[in-house]
């Protein structure tokens, strides 16, 4: 059985290519289709077959995906242009005969008021449309999110947001990338929906404690009205677009749309998620 993990040279899909690995996949049943091979020598030492290929380039797909049976097409980081590279991917993997498609979507994406959910609805709307049997992978918040981009924090002294008291069931990419090796690997997910998120949700606030206590430098949490948070984002040097799509994001955070009770995500990787804790020290650490 041969997989196809697109975005391999991303922080997930390297995630993904491990876990294969891990779990007894044979290096040279996976490829990796990348944007730029000589960016992905890494993966090619083990023998994972490394193929040129581009989301935004159709023509290159087919060819990148031929004798493949699964494929995970990991989302785009091109907020915008998701769609219509979404849709290419799938028509490629119709075109090579791939027999099962597993997408990362977001977390209750068909009905999730948040701006990031849209192309996520649309994307599985294009897949089911495809008539290829599927998996639907919808991550919740990754951990490192808020993880790796403490040094602001670390200078100021303050963990700024919209959030109020809403709880974020994240989870560590790791995790993510275990369940999508999971399905992956495992006979019996096809034309099925996972809501994916960490086992204990917390709040901004029980971020910044963590951070405090394992820093052992006073990190406070400190809510801001919607437009103060977008200017001193947007101050801060984030684009406009981008700092207004983070404080929808935290906005909805507020709403218990980044919250979840469901257990889909440590079920399938078969132990507890990583806990916060642990995330947060790796970062210190780093």
């Amino acid at each position: 059985m041969t997989i196809v993990v697109t975005g391999a040279t991303g922080n997930l899909g390297r995630l993904v290519i491990d876990a294969l690995l891990e779990r007894g996949a044979a290096a040279s049943e996976i490829i990796a289709p990348v944007r730029s091979p000589e960016k992905a020598t890494d993966l090619a030492t083990p023998g994972v077959l490394v193929r040129e290929a581009d989301y935004r380039k159709p023509a290159t797909l087919a060819g990148a995906f031929a004798g493949a049976d699964k494929l995970l097409l990991i989302s785009s980081s091109a907020v915008g242009q998701r769609v219509d590279q979404h849709r290419n991917v799938i028509d490629a993997a119709k075109t090579a005969g791939i027999g099962l498609i597993t997408y990362t979507s977001m977390l209750r994406a068909q009905s999730s008021p948040m701006a990031l959910a849209v192309e996520h609805k649309t994307t599985e709307q294009l897949i089911e449309r495809s008539g290829l049997p599927f998996v639907f992978l919808r991550n919740g918040w990754y951990l490192e999110n808020y993880t790796e981009n403490l040094g602001p924090a670390m200078k100021t002294n303050v963990i700024f947001g919209s959030a109020g008291n809403g709880r974020v069931a994240g989870a560590a990419r790791a995790d993510y990338a275990a369940a999508a090796a999971a399905v992956l690997l495992e006979d019996g997910h096809e034309n099925r929906t996972y809501e994916l998120g960490g086992d204990e949700p917390f709040t901004l606030a029980e971020l910044a404690a963590e951070v405090s206590r394992q820093s052992g430098t006073h990190i406070a949490y400190q809510d801001l009205p919607p437009v103060e948070y977008t200017k001193l984002l947007v101050d801060a040097g984030v684009p406009e677009a981008k700092a207004e799509m983070l404080t929808d994001s935290d906005l909805n955070t507020a709403l218990g749309h980044l919250d979840t009770s469901s257990r889909d995500l440590s079920r399938l990787i078969g132990r507890p998620t990583t806990p916060l804790a642990d995330v947060v020290a790796a970062a210190l650490n780093a």
